[in-house]
């Protein structure tokens, strides 16, 4: 173990951003005192967002689950059912655009599409919903699926994954969501999700896709029993190929979610082990420039606090959302209480877009936009509440 002016050192270098090695970051996840991380953290992305520091952003979106129908059962999610259980269902395109119609009138920016591996969906499915939605919608940006969504549809019609990334961006897909990551190397990701494409082949189609000019975000799944190393070696097959690509937008780090699913809550990840993650990505991520906090999963308190740790961003709200929900996620909130949260850890909020650039900065708590109408879950299925408030069905499934 270094000493701890080596480790300091080590710190004292990350803030001004400068690289750290991956035996250095591990280090520092496991033993640098909490505070003194934060603070490192904190002046990295000070120093990175110089003149716009005191600025944390949001986002208006809304994740349309198209289908739970799933042949890759993952041992983690709660949302998928097997192709032939009674559970299975798929919603239609119609249902689909009447829920963009929604997003666009709560003044939503972007749709996340998330949803199982159909056994029947190949590219073809994909290229005629991201057509519909950019001619009825094209001010929403369409920001989803990841490398195994592209893995899928690809063997399903029979094409190279090059090929479905083509075919699915000329019919709209603005951004990958980066979904499907979980956890990258071997030994943890075959553990939680072994019918999944390996951590290399899912970065090697994310590089198909930044090499096409289709910019992602990368993700983590914390908690599925993995270890210390194996968190540090995800962030680092992430960097390694955002050094050939650039094409990583942001980093963000989630947390299982123990019910309803094979795992059980066996292993979970700490609230601290967590801040600690947000503060030491920020520090390794010299070549990443966004990352975000996670009150979805995490809790509002704890999202707030990653403000302090190294993120810029504070999410979403989240207008429906029903994956991580079902696991157990059960947290709320709205437009009001995000810009709160921003405030109260004393940064200025502002609306974003997918691209990051700032619609809206709310300098004024006098001229907040004020619609109680743009709250999270406000139509999901998996929490109390959510689909319970007919008035804000705005507009009427055919």
């Amino acid at each position: 173990m270094p000493e701890t002016a080596d480790r300091q050192a080590v710190l004292d270098r990350a803030a001004e951003g400068g690289r750290i090695t991956p035996e250095e970051a591990l280090d520092l996840y496991r033993s640098a005192p909490l505070h003194a991380l934060g603070a490192a953290a904190d002046a990295a992305r000070r120093k990175r967002y110089a003149g716009t520091e005191h600025i944390a952003t949001y986002i208006i979106e809304r994740n349309i689950n198209y289908t739970n129908s799933c042949v890759t059962a993952c041992k983690f999610c709660a949302f998928y059912a097997s192709p032939k259980s009674e559970d299975v269902w798929t919603r239609d395109l119609d249902d689909i655009l009447r829920r963009c119609a929604e997003t666009v009138e709560l003044g939503g920016t972007q749709v996340m599409f998330q949803g199982g591996h159909h056994p029947d969906y190949g590219v073809e499915y994909y290229e005629e919903h991201f057509a519909a939605i950019k001619e009825r919608f094209p001010e929403l940006v369409i920001h989803s699926l990841g490398a195994s969504e592209v893995e899928h549809m690809a063997k399903i019609s029979g094409v190279t994954p090059e090929e479905a990334i083509r075919r699915i961006h000329a019919a709209g897909l603005d951004s990958f969501a980066g979904a499907g990551a979980e956890l990258l190397p071997a030994r943890a990701r075959k553990a939680i999700a072994p019918l999944k494409e390996s951590g290399e082949r899912w970065l090697e189609i994310m590089e198909t896709a930044h090499n096409l000019g289709v910019e992602s975000t990368s993700t983590m799944l914390m908690g599925t029993g993995e270890t210390n190393a194996e968190r540090i070696e995800h962030l680092r097959m992430i960097r390694d190929v955002q050094d050939r690509t650039g094409g990583f937008r942001a980093f963000i780090p989630y947390t299982y979610q123990p019910e309803n699913n094979h795992l059980k809550g066996q292993t979970q990840a700490t609230l601290f082990e967590y801040l600690r993650m947000i503060a030491v990505a920020r520090l390794f991520f010299d070549n990443v420039a966004h990352i975000q906090g996670s009150w979805l999963t995490t809790g509002k308190e704890v999202g707030q606090l990653s403000l302090h740790y190294g993120a810029d961003d504070l999410g979403s709200v989240m207008l429906e959302e029903n994956v991580v929900s079902m696991a157990g996620a059960k947290h709320r909130s709205n437009r009001m209480e995000l810009l709160g949260l921003i405030r109260s850890a004393d940064r200025v909020p502002a609306q974003r877009s997918t691209t990051y650039e700032h619609l809206a900065v709310h300098e004024d708590p006098a001229d907040d936009p004020a619609d109680d109408r743009v709250v999270s879950h406000f139509s999901s299925t998996a929490i109390a509440g959510g689909s319970a408030h007919p008035e804000l069905n705005l507009i009427e499934a055919k």
